[in-house]
């Protein structure tokens, strides 16, 4: 099994970068059967899909792994705790009608939420991580008002800047994917003293570390 890991910054990764790097250099590396790769795109969502849809062209894969932090809506996630994202939205693709948010499925011009198409219970038997629904935008939410109006239009759990579109990229090359995200500060007017980055990303990263090392077994 190829495996593809995607994360938008080497920061949310490093621990998962550098035993991929161990591993391809150690002494009894064979290039040709190496099985894992790790694709740094770039904050946000224009920069995944490129990036993404560029790497997915010129090579094979059987399975895309996105890798992140994110914030939550939901207070019944900790922080720092690891969850699957199932579901991520693009939050903003549409077109405001007065008050009313038009999405652009209802405007008929294609899709804005998209889905994992493979279960971590199917490559990674015994973990149960909480199953989350998720929205990817441009503007990260720090205003009152507008947190309300989009749980009231979505009811989002988590929130991220690349998500949907490392989705759509990998849907519209064939390439079965699911998300992964540590959850690093609750959705509210922005405080950076609340925020637990560093925690999110020891979790996430022992996870990815522990998720590789049953990846190499199958």
């Amino acid at each position: 099994m190829r495996i593809l890991f995607v994360a938008a910054t080497s920061f949310e990764v490093e621990s998962l970068k550098l035993k991929v790097e161990s591993l391809q250099n150690a002494t009894n590396f064979q290039p040709s059967t190496f099985n894992f790769q790790l694709l740094i795109t770039g904050v946000g969502m224009v920069a995944t899909a490129y990036a993404l849809g560029r790497e997915l062209a010129a090579n094979q894969y059987d399975l895309a792994i996105n890798l992140g932090i994110a914030g939550s809506f939901d207070r019944n996630i900790a922080l720092g705790d690891v969850v699957e994202i199932t579901e991520d939205t693009l939050a903003e693709l549409g077109a405001e009608d007065d008050d009313t948010f038009l999405p652009i499925s209802q405007m008929g011009f294609g899709e804005s939420t998209f889905t994992a198409t493979e279960n971590l219970a199917n490559i990674y038997g015994g973990c149960n991580l909480k199953q989350a629904a998720a929205i990817t935008v441009n503007t990260v939410h720090g205003n009152e008002a507008s947190i309300q109006k989009i749980q009231t239009r979505l009811n989002p759990q988590t929130e991220s800047m690349e998500g949907a579109a490392f989705f759509y990229a990998c849907k519209e090359a064939g390439v079965p994917c699911l998300q992964i995200r540590a959850v690093s500060n609750y959705v509210e007017k922005r405080n950076r003293d609340n925020w637990q980055i560093g925690l999110a990303v020891k979790n996430l990263n022992t996870f990815a570390v522990e998720l590789l090392k049953r990846l190499k077994t199958l």
